[in-house]
């Protein structure tokens, strides 16, 4: 009987305890919205002024922002298996991917996304996925309710960033913004057409810079943002609080396929150097420094070639007519420098050689048995010039 009664009283006292913690949470919510504020201590003299935004009002940029964001849909084709047993893995085991026994065909998928208006004459940047591989047809839907035929001018998978023309002009302009003057806790404003909700504006704030390894694109420097980026966002604008394009939403990160406050975009400086490569030459002009295959250090690999750290791009395949060949970089190098900048994975290596300016000789440090080597490697050019 007195084991009961204490065993009635735990249980008592836990649920009232978990009554505290539920109601906690939603005065939490209400105390936001009371009419008296909450007594607080007398601030430090000597600590810095800090100012918040409290009730911020975004209105005027939003209503400005909203008239250069278009939707983007397109037609894409993509060829599938006539047999009904095509996609199991057991039947594609045996018979492979081999169409000639049943026969394919062509079956059309329609990709929504938005894209930003960055010349009065024309000119929209979207991502690459968008598009998609096989486009046949876009359709621009501009905030006027026009819908008009777009040209795909270039695209550049690496970022995942496209440019469509369209032939209308006097359109509204989203002034280019600079992105490396964002700062963590920054306001920013993302427009674009999620689920067909063309002129959807969601606020949040900058989280993080320069995100890398996220498996988005190969070329990967985000902006990571909680303004609501859903299906539908891809290719629309980040906006700052003055009404500068300071990226393009990319992608989100989700267990679920939809908004969990993780979102990211590439920086504007990345996608208007992109959008000047497209429109002058159909592709973006890089320095790559030959066919050089590389991959993580893993701490097993590490051990295996003798080092303590695991920062470095290693070589894991090197094309012997490669200029990084002939200058000395082998198949097993550890790169951990580029240009006096130190290299900490392999997106490191390709941002660094991506941006590397053609015809120059880039400075790469390799630590091969345990040494360290310099060797000079020339950059070349992979453009892809339109004819």
């Amino acid at each position: 009987m007195v084991r009961r009664f204490f065993l009635s009283l735990v249980l008592v006292v836990a649920g009232f305890a978990a009554g505290l913690v539920v109601t906690g949470r939603m005065r939490t919510a209400a105390d936001s919205r009371a009419d008296v504020p909450p007594a607080v201590s007398a601030p430090d003299q000597h600590a810095a002024p800090v100012t918040m935004a409290i009730g911020a009002d975004f209105t005027r940029v939003a209503a400005q922002a909203v008239k250069g964001v278009a939707n983007i849909s397109s037609l894409q084709v993509v060829r599938t298996r006539s047999s009904p047993l095509g996609n199991d893995p057991l039947f594609r085991y045996f018979f492979g991917d081999d169409d000639t026994m049943f026969g394919a065909r062509d079956r059309r998928s329609l990709s929504l996304g938005s894209g930003v208006i960055v010349s009065a004459d024309g000119y929209l940047v979207t991502n690459n996925h968008v598009v998609g591989e096989n486009m046949r047809e876009i359709t621009v839907a501009l905030p006027d309710k026009r819908e008009v035929h777009g040209k795909l001018i270039g695209t550049d998978p690496a970022t995942d960033i496209a440019l469509i023309k369209i032939n209308v002009t006097g359109l509204p302009v989203v002034q280019w913004g600079d992105s490396d003057q964002l700062k963590v806790g920054e306001w920013v404003l993302a427009i674009g057409s999620p689920y067909q909700l063309n002129q959807t504006v969601t606020a949040g704030i900058v989280n993080a810079t320069g995100r890398r390894g996220l498996g988005f694109a190969d070329y990967e420097d985000f902006i990571q943002t909680d303004a609501a980026i859903n299906r539908g966002n891809s290719g629309g604008a980040l906006i700052n609080t003055r009404g500068e394009l300071v990226g393009i939403n990319t992608g989100i990160f989700s267990e679920s396929g939809g908004y969990q406050g993780i979102g990211f975009a590439v920086p504007s400086k990345l996608a208007r150097h992109v959008v000047d490569e497209l429109m002058a030459y159909g592709g973006v002009r890089r320095g790559p420094i030959g066919a050089v295959s590389v991959g993580r250090l893993t701490p097993d690999a590490a051990d295996q070639l003798g080092v303590k750290s695991t920062n470095g791009a290693l070589v894991v395949g090197i094309s012997q007519v490669s200029e990084a060949y002939q200058a000395g970089i082998r198949r097993y190098d550890i790169i951990i420098g580029f240009n006096g900048q130190p290299v900490d994975d392999p997106s490191d290596l390709l941002r660094f050689v991506d941006d590397a300016k053609i015809g120059s000789t880039a400075a790469i440090t390799v630590v091969r048995d345990g040494r360290k080597h310099d060797i000079k490697v020339p950059v070349v050019s992979s453009a892809r010039i339109r004819p």
